[in-house]
């Protein structure tokens, strides 16, 4: 395997994961809407194969280093992230390598493997880390029997498939849904595809999978990757019978990108040349000029990236010792986490979350030395951690899974204090504070001892279902009663979006009137998905 091949690979695996995006979204088994694993995974290995599709003949390590840095950047959720860290320990073990051989590959993988379990806290069984194991240590034993690289691959993905097969019995809640796991199942088709691609059968998916710039980047090359240096423009109004044929094989003989249009009147030509008093010489035998531009591109080039460098977004220098980044969705949410104090917000959450890229943005926008993060998104920490590898800022990821979480780690954040100071108060908040969610079924499924029907409210306390019923108070009523058996004083109703104030003020009341003890607090947070994002303490 050299660049071209891996890079081939990887477009391939980027191809199947988009093609079964929504059959690996479907795999998630709590139905709540999220950025599901199927989505994450293909924006986060969909980077890679935009940035090689970019990459002219790369050798196998710079393309190994391309993809890995991509993924990095554009890993979005755990499964992306775990993804990005699978190739990121492949791109170490490929480095500074034109070729690789099945022994090789096989340590690759394990580096892979290697690399996710490290950044993995409390690594589960039945998951993509399991999956990615077994298929690693298959390969290294099949790298002893046969070097040939397709034999140990394919020895990978048979283990991988067995892999895969048992995840539905070592987790528990996939086995009660009779389901194998997303993220393994992901990786699989990766694997699959990579096959493909040895092979020499790409896989394509039925919409080419890059990710669009808004524009073009042009610092990606140099001036040197420019062969001619002049844009040379003209038109000839004709004045004789010569042939612009003719004309257009000179040209063509002269530079490049050449465009000839003719009829009875004149003939316009574009061409790319190191010479362009050649080519009006030339021209001029075919009549008079009736236009005439030249620039210089080289010139032109110099110009851009200049002024691209001085637009582009440059790390804020230190003003202050300690700042915050928080993620959430809602400009009511937004407001209450900048008037607490959070200098950056990142627009995302449950089914936007956002890219590590995104985050490092908002990151070094921060003037401070140290910036703390709140992901306030479960599916979002794993990607917030890998930022500070990222930036000259030092970045602590406050582990906050719900927006209550973060709200209340902000009210224990002293921007006097010292960072390891704030970061134990702020890690220990979060634990004061009870998260109630109440969203929709985005799919069918039967959950937990639930048999819920797509469209049916959902209520959560804490990370687990607290109920559900196609009627939003039953649900409001139920939640209000376990905050007032659980004695709790403090209770903050965000409502979201899609809900009327009326409707919410009739909510807040509910909860007054059942919790006569406790201080009810109504904040429009104007957040999409959830209807009610509630806390109690």
């Amino acid at each position: 395997m050299n660049g071209a091949d891996f890079r081939r690979m990887i477009i391939s695996a980027a191809a199947s994961i988009e093609i079964h995006k929504q059959a690996l979204n479907e795999l998630n088994v709590f139905p709540v809407p999220d950025g599901d694993t199927g989505t994450n995974m293909s924006m986060t290995i969909a980077a890679a194969s935009a940035d090689l599709r970019s990459a002219e003949d790369p050798a196998l390590g710079a393309a190994a280093k391309i993809a890995a840095s991509a993924m990095l950047r554009g890993a979005r959720g755990n499964s992306g992230v775990i993804l990005s860290l699978l190739f990121r320990g492949i791109s170490r073990k490929l480095k500074g390598q034109d070729d690789c051989d099945g022994v090789l590959w096989a340590d690759a993988l394990q580096e892979g493997v290697d690399a996710a379990y490290k950044a993995v806290m409390k690594p589960a069984e039945g998951t993509i880390l399991t999956v990615a194991r077994l298929a690693a240590a298959k390969a290294r034993e099949a790298a002893q029997e046969n070097n040939y690289l397709e034999f140990v691959h394919e020895a990978a993905l048979e283990e991988a498939k067995v892999a895969l097969a048992d995840t539905v019995n070592q987790n528990p809640v996939l086995k009660k849904a009779g389901v194998v796991d997303a993220g393994g199942k992901g990786w699989v088709f990766a694997l699959e595809a990579m096959l493909s691609a040895m092979r020499g059968e790409d896989i394509v998916a039925p919409e080419t999978v890059t990710a669009t710039k808004e524009q073009a980047d042009f610092s990606d090359f140099n001036t040197e990757d420019i062969t001619f240096s002049y844009c040379t423009e003209f038109i000839i109004s004709r004045e004789n019978d010569r042939d612009p044929e003719a004309l257009r094989a000179f040209l063509n003989e002269l530079g490049d990108s050449l465009v000839l249009v003719d009829d009875e009147e004149i003939i316009k030509v574009h061409v790319h040349t190191n010479d362009p008093g050649a080519a009006l010489h030339e021209a001029v035998n075919y009549g008079s000029f009736v236009t005439v531009k030249v620039e210089n591109m080289r010139l032109q080039h110099t110009e851009k990236v200049m002024s691209e460098q001085e637009l582009a977004p440059k790390i804020a220098e230190p003003e202050k010792k300690l700042g915050v980044v928080s993620v959430c969705a809602g400009e009511g949410l937004a407001d209450v986490f900048r008037n607490l104090g959070v200098d950056a917000i990142i627009s995302g959450g449950q089914t936007m979350n956002p890219s590590t890229q995104d985050i490092l943005e908002a990151v070094n926008t921060v003037p401070a030395e140290v910036v703390y993060v709140l992901p306030n998104n479960k599916n979002i920490i794993m990607a917030a951690q890998q930022v500070d590898v990222l930036t000259p800022k030092q970045v602590i990821v406050i582990p906050s899974k719900t927006v209550p979480q973060g709200v209340t780690a902000m009210l224990n954040f002293n921007p006097e204090g010292e960072a390891e100071e704030n970061t134990q108060a702020m890690t220990e908040a979060l634990s004061t504070v009870d998260t109630m969610q109440i969203t929709y079924a985005a799919r069918n499924s039967d959950f937990d001892g639930y048999e819920i029907h797509e469209g049916d409210y959902l209520a959560m306390y804490g990370s687990g279902l607290f109920g559900t019923s196609q009627d939003i108070k039953v649900l409001l009523k139920s939640l209000a009663e376990k905050v007032r058996d659980d004695g709790r004083e403090y209770v903050t109703i965000y409502y979201g979006q899609d809900i009327k104030e009326k409707h919410a003020q009739k909510a807040a009341d509910l909860f007054a009137d059942i919790c006569p003890d406790a201080d009810v607090n109504l904040i429009n947070g104007g957040q999409p998905v959830y209807y009610y994002l509630i806390s109690a303490e």
